[in-house]
């Protein structure tokens, strides 16, 4: 079975930093696009970042020059650099990745759980 699993969220004062993980795991035959997602309480989900396979990337306005996006194709993870944090970055941050299975499959977006970022004024 392939899931996605984000890591690496927590508490961090604002104008710290935070470096979160999502690792696929299970039978994958190629990762497309990654992305990162938020969700604030009463809002709704939002991009955050994103990175193709090549490496091409693009940033939500909020978190630009502050959040860095970055992909280990060898190992199936995507990392999301987090710095100069605001108390507004506090979320649920998602991972989704287009992910297939075979060769002979249609990809799919497969979301993770979700890791829990608070940031305190």
């Amino acid at each position: 079975q392939v899931q996605v699993v984000e890591s690496g969220g927590g508490l961090v004062q604002a104008g710290g930093s935070l470096r979160l993980s999502c690792a696929a795991s299970g039978s994958i035959f190629s990762i497309g696009t990654v992305a990162w997602y938020r969700q604030a309480p009463g809002k709704q989900r939002e991009l955050v970042a994103g990175v193709t396979t090549g490496g091409r990337t693009n940033y939500a306005d909020s978190v630009k020059g502050r959040f860095t996006i970055s992909r280990d194709n060898a190992k199936n993870t995507v990392s999301l650099e987090m710095n100069s944090l605001k108390p507004e970055d506090t979320a649920v941050y998602y991972c989704k990745a287009f992910v297939r299975r075979t060769w002979t499959t249609v990809g799919s977006d497969l979301w993770g759980p979700g890791t829990q970022v608070t940031v305190s004024s």
